[in-house]
């Protein structure tokens, strides 16, 4: 009974825990039940299961327990996963998917449900197989976490992945799959691209810009240098990288060679952007000077704190070349290399300024080289140029250092004498004058003697002004040239022929005051037809006149010199003419009279003066045939060719012209026979005395004779009398001019 009662229990036992136990009560408990000789030791037994059964039921509770824990612990982590926006999978070495979350069968386009599969069909996905077995490839127990990115193009999209793969181990350390963990990068690879293509952007642009480009570190230290930079500096980019600015970029000034402070340490300092000063010279790893301009920056973070500096410079060694080159020329004279008058200006005012200081005392020589004109017109201005560019050496070679001589336009000189006395400069003028008269000037086996004019003024604490210390010296050097030439004049304050040049500059200012207010007026005065070969007719040659502030009537021997000197005289012809012709038809009508206008110099070398001509011919419709144009022998033979080519062009419009003052210059005949004029006026010097004065006579006569066979009209000026008048008729000249003739008058009374 009691061995029933055992055995029941263990079939409840084996009822109670299940068939997982069944082996342990058949394999221990039954048979020894079995052996059980009694009742004692069958209940014995009994107890003894009872104990095993008990430690067994424990144990499988805390299984179950264990079990429960697992299950819940599996649950949390599939939703933990689940939730995660990262891809995770986990593979066997084959590429078999043996897990994965949500996040994975969205990344590759499939439901859960396609990517389940069964043991016989394991899923191996196509697009995942090339990374699979990448990462089984280089994972190992030795390096058992691989990072791998990848890029799959999913529908429309290329995404970027980062892929975490690690081997999985069980407690025993046995392998038993891998595991992937994904993450997203395709933003991050976005923004690496289009910095990627920024910096390569950047790198071109700094490859490809003709500025040198530097970059350094908070400390001024090397870390980028583009190819202009390398080729500046004369050092690779791999070879300064690291070293101070310094190292390698030695900056100077290029006047003085002192050092110049480093432009990225005064940018980093200061944290502001500097720029070298002017005149920077680099001195290069080379030891070559390139002249450089910069600027420097310093560069900062998001939050504003400087983390490096930045450097642009360039090569202006051309720049910098072409700039004195221009500033050279600005200041001197191309022709001999001397300063020009702008610049000799600027040194006078300098040297007034010194006097005005410190009490010393200078002196200016205003020199005028002497028969410069006959050269240029006897051999060309390539002749002249010549002879210019050896009176220069010549004239420097009498001079100190410290000195400057100019060149102020044409044959003029001018020489600054520093701190030098009167009575020195004196000294050194009469030199230079003596240099210049022993110079003899070849050309085409021509000799040409040079002589020169000085006008000398002392520059002292009396001077006033740049422009009077000048002007004195100019018309001291006129009253050389006035007095013979080939002298030195030294201006002094009561020098009377200072004042006379004086009052001629007060003449310019009052003659152009005229022009504007209209004060000159204009007489005409009768030639008169003396021979019956003489052309018949009414002839005048007009005559101007100046009424001063008072009304009263100024003859043009007081004002013309002024209006030559100051270079009015083509606008006094301009008036001239311009009044003549706007009043041609009140003051002359319908009479048939022909016009003498005296021309100057001026006039007749102004290259617009012939278009006016034409301007004022075509606007008041005047015959050209009904003017005369005189021009003095002077004047014609001192630009022969240009006086030629002007006469020969009015001339086929039908005007005519006449040789005025002849006698008084060079009186050349070779020189009449290239002008092509209609009439000769004979100089009233030679006609005022021609009765008593035989050589006068006989001057006359020659004159009168070569004209008549050259078919050119001759003109006496200058008849006063009843017995000049029948002087001139006897030796056949055709018109005559006086006062014997007629008086000047006012052209409105004709």
């Amino acid at each position: 009974m009691a061995y029933k009662h055992w055995l029941s229990s263990c079939i409840k036992a084996i009822t109670a825990f299940g068939s997982l136990y069944t082996n342990i009560v058949l394999r221990e408990l039954i048979p020894k039940a079995l052996t059980f000789p009694s009742y004692g030791r069958l209940l014995v037994a009994n107890r003894e299961l009872e104990r095993k059964i008990s430690d067994v039921y424990d144990e499988l509770r805390l299984l179950k327990q264990a079990e429960i824990a697992i299950k819940q612990s599996e649950i949390c982590y599939r939703a933990i996963v689940e939730d995660q926006t990262e891809v995770i999978a986990r593979y066997l070495p084959d590429g078999t998917l043996t897990f994965f979350n949500q996040a994975f069968a969205l990344y590759y386009g499939r439901s859960p449900e396609e990517l389940i599969g069964s043991p016989d069909q394991p899923i191996i996905l196509e697009a995942d197989r090339q990374r699979v077995a990448e990462f089984v490839a280089l994972i190992s127990a030795d390096n058992p976490v691989v990072i791998i990115e990848n890029c799959v193009l999913l529908g429309d999209r290329v995404c970027w992945t980062k892929w975490r793969n690690q081997m999985i181990f069980d407690e025993q350390g046995c392998f038993l799959e891998f595991q992937s963990v994904g993450y997203d990068i395709t933003d991050f690879k976005q923004i690496e691209e289009t910095l990627f293509q920024e910096k390569e952007l950047a790198q071109v642009t700094l490859q490809s810009i003709g500025d040198a480009v530097l970059t350094t570190d908070a400390f001024g230290k090397i870390k980028y240098l583009n190819p202009v930079a390398q080729s500046l500096l004369g050092c690779s980019e791999a070879s300064a990288e690291g070293l101070l600015l310094e190292e390698v970029f030695g900056i100077v000034h290029e006047m003085t060679g002192d050092k110049v402070q480093n432009p990225i340490e005064q940018a980093l300092q200061e944290n502001r952007t500097v720029s070298l000063a002017n005149h920077t010279v680099l001195i290069n790893q080379n030891n070559q000077e390139v002249a450089i301009q910069d600027s420097a920056s310093p560069i900062r973070d998001r939050q504003g704190q400087v983390i490096g500096g930045v450097m642009v410079f360039r090569d202006v060694t051309q720049n910098r070349e072409f700039s004195r080159q221009l500033f050279w020329q600005a200041s001197h004279d191309a022709l001999t290399g001397l300063v020009n008058r702008q610049e000799f200006e600027q040194r006078i005012e300098q040297a007034l300024r010194f006097t005005k200081l410190d009490y010393e005392v200078h002196a200016l020589c205003y020199l005028d080289l002497d028969h410069f004109k006959i050269v240029n017109d006897t051999c060309g201005h390539v002749a002249g140029d010549k002879l210019l560019r050896q009176i220069t050496i010549l004239l420097q070679q009498k001079i100190r250092k410290t000195d400057t001589l100019a060149r102020l336009g044409g044959d003029e000189f001018g020489l600054l004498l520093n701190q030098c006395t009167l009575e020195q400069a004196l000294l050194v003028a009469n030199e230079l004058l003596s240099c210049v008269q022993e110079f003899r000037f070849v050309w085409q086996e021509q000799v040409f003697s040079i002589g020169a004019s000085i006008g000398l003024v002392s520059i002292d604490t009396n001077s006033e002004s740049v422009a009077e210390i000048i002007s004195t010296a100019d018309l001291a050097c006129y009253t050389a040239k006035n007095r013979g030439r080939n002298r030195v004049y030294v201006a002094q304050t009561d020098d009377q022929d200072r004042l006379q040049q004086r009052g001629e500059m007060q003449w310019a200012s009052r003659i152009s005051q005229a022009l504007d207010s209209d004060w000159f007026c204009l007489y005409v005065q009768p030639i008169a037809a003396i021979t019956p070969t003489a052309q018949n007719g009414n002839y005048y040659e007009v005559l101007l006149r100046l009424r001063d502030e008072k009304g009263n009537l100024v003859l043009p021997m007081t004002f013309i010199p002024a209006a030559e000197r100051y270079d009015l005289m083509h606008l006094i012809d301009r008036w001239v003419i311009r009044t003549l012709f706007r009043n041609w038809t009140r003051a002359v009508g319908d009479q048939q009279i022909m016009y003498a206008i005296n021309l100057s110099g001026s006039s007749i070398n102004d290259d617009q003066f012939i278009h006016f001509l034409y301007e004022q011919f075509t606007l008041y419709s005047i015959s050209p045939q009904r003017i005369c144009f005189e021009i003095t022998e002077t004047v014609a033979i001192a630009n022969l060719n240009k006086a030629n080519q002007f006469i020969q062009s009015l001339q086929r419009m039908g005007c005519r012209f006449a040789l005025d003052d002849f006698g008084v210059g060079m009186s050349s005949f070779a020189y009449l026979k290239s002008l092509p004029v209609d009439y000769l006026k004979i100089d009233g010097s030679f006609i005022r005395n021609i009765v008593d004065n035989p050589v006068d006579n006989a001057i006359v006569a020659a004159m009168t004779h070569i004209s008549s066979v050259m078919g050119i009209k001759t003109i006496a000026e200058f008849v006063e009398n009843d017995a000049i008048l029948e002087r001139i008729t006897a030796l056949g000249i055709d018109y005559a001019q006086g006062y014997s003739i007629a008086a000047p008058r006012p052209l409105v009374l004709i």
